[in-house]
């Protein structure tokens, strides 16, 4: 299985390196194909890691993973190629956040989903929300946070999804802990988290924390 990591950032580098250390090949895709902290990333990691433009990291892949900022989604994708993306699951790990006077701001928000908008910009895409709800080091590495905390996952196409499931679990997090949401617009919940997340995380002042739902059974 090779992977696209669309984005240098610690988002996009600390998912692109937990996933070399499973062992698959993974290309770090950047606007540019020389972009210096792809290729020092790729240099670091080792044979498995490759540096990359996104249309190059789409390409060479058979799983995406979108983690670029949420308002710039679209724009990198695009520049993927809807061509790369046809048929393959994009993992979409972003938030919709900027910071407008020092204030977090989410946009879309409540009537639509950066994930929604995926769905819809490239409808052969089998799109799927996960990982969006926790720190960057939490998500490669849950046991970071005691107790039962919760992943969720959303997509319109049941496969795609257990397949997401399925890494989620190589990272670490148990299946029965990766709560399905249903559909692709079931992500505005997950993306509206954020405000609440960002709050807890000031409280907090570190970002090893997670939600944990409990439910009678």
């Amino acid at each position: 299985m090779r992977y696209a990591v669309l984005g240098t950032g610690e988002v996009g580098r600390t998912l692109a390196g937990r996933l070399v250390e499973l062992g698959y090949d993974v290309t770090l895709g950047s606007r540019t194909k020389d972009n210096p902290v792809a290729v020092d990333w790729a240099t670091a990691a080792g044979g498995r890691a490759h540096a990359g433009s996104f249309a190059d990291a789409a390409a060479a892949a058979d799983v995406v993973v979108n983690a670029v900022g949420g308002r710039v989604a679209l724009d990198a994708l695009r520049a993927a190629g809807a061509e790369h993306l046809d048929g393959k699951v994009v993992v979409d790990v972003c938030n919709p956040v900027a910071f407008d006077d020092g204030q977090l701001r989410l946009d879309p928000v409540e009537s639509d989903s950066v994930a929604e908008q995926i769905q819809r910009a490239f409808p052969r895409a089998r799109v799927v929300k996960t990982l969006n709800t926790v720190n960057c080091q939490v998500m490669v590495a849950p046991g970071r946070v005691p107790g039962e905390h919760n992943l969720f996952v959303s997509g319109d196409d049941a496969g795609a999804k257990r397949q997401v499931t399925e890494l989620l679990g190589e990272f670490g997090w148990p299946a029965e802990r990766v709560l399905d949401l249903g559909g692709v617009r079931s992500a505005r919940a997950v993306e509206m988290l954020l405000p609440l997340w960002f709050t807890l995380f000031q409280k907090f002042g570190h970002a090893d924390f997670n939600f944990e739902v409990r439910r009678e059974h």
